[in-house]
Formats: C-alpha cells, structure tokens, sequence
C-alpha cells in the first residue's frame, strides 16, 4: 500500500537526522585523532639531535694534571735498583771490586750490574772463547766478561792508566780469574796495533768502553782481531740524546757519531744502536755483527 505524504516527509528526515549524526561523529573522531598526537615542541625535537652530532666531552679538570715533572734519573735508578735485586745478585767479588775502585779514587763509570750481566750474557749466547775488551777501569765488567769463558776461554783488557790496571788486576786474581785474564797497560790504539802485528789469535767477543773520542780507530783495528762471525759492543753511544745533534762540538759526540757513519759504510759488519736509561742516566750501546 503506498506511503502517504507525511509518512515519507518524516522518512525523509530521519535520514537527513542519521547523515547528520554521521557527519558530526566523523569530525569528532578526526579531531580526536589530531589531539591523540600533540605537535612535539620544536625545542625537544632539537636537543637530543644536537647531542648526537656534538657529543658533550668531559670537563678537562675531572683529569687532575701532574703538577710537576716527573724525576726521570731518579725513576731509573728505582727501577735498576729493583732489576738487580730481582735478576742479579752481586757476590762478594762484585761488591768488593766497585768498593776497591771507590776508594782508589776511580772515576764511577763502571757499567751498571744489570748491564754488566747483559754483557757476560751476550759473550755466552755468542759462544765466545776469546774476549777482548777496550777499557779496563777497576774490572767490574772484565770479571762478567771472564766469567762467561768456558775452560780454557781467554780475556785481554787494555788499559792506559797505571793506578786503574793494578785495581783492575787485583779485583780479577780476587775473583779467581787471574789465569783467565790478562790485562794489557798503555794507550789502547798501540796495544790494538800491537796485537795485529803479533797475529794473535782472532778474538769472537769485543767490548768496547774507552774514550769515545778514540773509538773510530778501536773500530777500524778491531775489525782487524775479530773472527767472521764475531761480535762487537761499544758502550756509551747516545750520550744523553746529544749524539742526534749534528752541530755538537763535543769530542766524545763527535766520535760516537764518526763511528756511526764507518758502520753505515762498512759491508763486512751488521749494526744496531739501542737507547738504554737506567742508573747510569741516558745513554746505549751499539751491537755489531761481523759478517761471516
């Protein structure tokens, strides 16, 4: 049966009411969402990305600073004295040949104890049984090196002063080294000379520690002793650091730094030079191989 009139205005209505309704529920539900997720302040935003680009390093005063330099020679000194007390007991021959020295008058430049035993090492690793040293002192290191002999080994010493080789002779016969040791009194260039003109016998171990302005010619006589093979040690090569300055006037300087120019130039030998601190300050030594 058709709808009348009215009927169909009401139906109209309440369509247009549910459009309506619709319509309002929508945009509240928009606006709803918008007010969910509030704009995030651009200050907020801006900080942690300021953090990651430049991270924020600590203040410099959370790092307290020395406040003075540290005593270097005095740093050494411990830490040889603690080596030696570990590594390298001295006997009564040792401790008796550096006091003898003391009281002679010698000048304190005996190798350091720790040193003194790198040396007899060497001559052992390098199994020397002729030993030849430049610079006898009061034989604190002539005893190490004699002591690395095996039966029937041999140790030349030369010395220029008279005072300083009858220290040195005494201290060795004290140690039980007299037949095993020899040491030779006057300029030490002479007594180089003098051996290459008897035709002794070749040594396999020099120790070099005389003056340093005299070393170039230990070097070029030495070569002429020493067997194919053979190692050399020379003391006493950086001179606190002073070796490196070209324009230095010093004798001893200027003898280290020939010598090194001769090794460098030198294809029978092998070299190495080493900076050491100890006891003794700053100074090294130079190992050469001599070719075989």
């Amino acid at each position: 049966m058709p709808k009348s009139a009215p009927a169909k205005k009401s139906a109209a209505k309440a369509k247009t009411e549910v459009t309506a309704a619709k319509t309002k529920s929508s945009s509240k539900a928009k606006a709803g969402s918008v007010r969910a997720k509030p704009k995030i302040p651009a200050k907020t935003v801006a900080k942690p990305m300021k953090r990651k680009a430049a991270p924020v390093q600590p203040k410099r005063t959370r790092s307290p600073q020395p406040t003075a330099a540290p005593n270097h020679d005095q740093l050494w000194t411990t830490v040889d004295r603690y080596l030696v007390d570990m590594l390298v007991p001295q006997d009564a021959a040792l401790t008796a040949s550096l006091d003898d020295s003391d009281q002679a008058g010698l000048p304190a430049i005996s190798v350091a104890p720790n040193q003194g035993k790198f040396l007899h090492l060497l001559a052992k690793i390098s199994g020397a049984r002729r030993i030849l040293e430049i610079g006898t002192l009061g034989g604190y290191s002539a005893i190490w090196l004699a002591r690395a002999l095996p039966p029937g080994g041999k140790l030349v010493t030369l010395e220029i002063d008279p005072r300083h080789a009858d220290v040195a002779t005494k201290n060795l016969a004290r140690a039980g080294l007299a037949d095993l040791a020899t040491v030779i009194l006057g300029r030490a260039v002479e007594s180089l000379a003098d051996l290459v003109e008897a035709g002794a016998e070749p040594f396999d171990f020099v120790f070099i520690d005389a003056d340093k302005a005299s070393i170039p010619e230990y070097f070029a006589l030495t070569l002429k002793l020493i067997r194919a093979g053979g190692v050399i040690v020379v003391d006493n090569v950086v001179r606190r650091g002073l070796v490196a300055d070209a324009a230095s006037t010093d004798a001893n300087v200027l003898g280290v730094r020939r010598l090194n120019e001769i090794i460098a130039a030198e294809p029978r030998v092998t070299a190495t030079s080493v900076q050491t601190v100890g006891s003794k300050g700053h100074d090294g030594f130079t190992l050469i191989l001599v070719n075989a």
